[in-house]
């Protein structure tokens, strides 16, 4: 398998999960702007959506949404309990995560990276993105992680999209049980190795 990144993207997640899942993948940068790979190909010929992750499998299919690439990945190395079994209730419980992820965190940031920006409109987008951190604030209390006390694939994704509020200057102070969570997961070995690996700062 390749997995396609760029460094900080919210390809991060699917590195952290191949790591922690002890899986054997090979990594290929992507430059978004030209649309290039670090091993020269057109990444727009690989996937036509021009966005990080895409997953390439050894039969030439890919996989290019960041939730089924993680839980494709989970379901290779089952051992590694990063996704509860399939048609369990604790399955379904990450799979919200997923998507809650998907459609409010990471959409959320969305108009963030827009350039210029006007001065209303990121106030607008920041505090629709504080409700939703409150709302995982409240969720965390009493638990290590977003669906109790084992780490999953929703943490790889939620940590990965929560990490970009240091780069928008999105004070988190208010939010202890999020800055708690940060700091645990950022501690675990394997996500220090993808921070590094993708040469990151390693904090929370």
């Amino acid at each position: 398998m390749k997995l396609y990144y760029s460094p900080g993207a919210s390809s991060l997640a699917p590195r952290i999960i191949a790591f922690e899942a002890g899986l054997n993948i090979e990594y290929d940068k992507v430059d978004l702007k030209t649309q290039t790979t670090a091993s020269g190909r057109s990444f727009s010929r690989i996937n036509p959506k021009g966005d990080v992750p895409a997953l390439a499998l050894p039969s030439g299919e890919i996989l290019a949404e960041v939730p089924v690439i993680l839980e494709y990945l989970a379901d290779q190395a089952p051992s590694a309990q990063l996704l509860p079994n399939l048609g369990s209730w604790e399955r379904y419980q990450v799979k919200e995560w997923l998507d809650f992820t998907g459609s409010e965190l990471h959409k959320g940031f969305d108009p963030l990276w827009e350039a210029p920006q006007l001065p209303k409109a990121r106030e607008l987008a920041v505090c629709h993105l504080r409700k939703r951190i409150a709302y995982v604030d409240q969720c965390l209390r009493g638990q290590l992680y977003l669906t109790g006390q084992r780490f999953t694939v929703a943490d790889a994704y939620c940590y990965t999209i929560l990490s970009w509020a240091r780069f928008h200057r999105i004070d988190l102070t208010g939010h202890g049980m999020v800055l708690e969570y940060m700091r645990r997961i950022t501690d675990r070995p394997m996500v220090r190795r993808a921070l590094q690996s993708e040469g990151l700062p390693i904090a929370a």
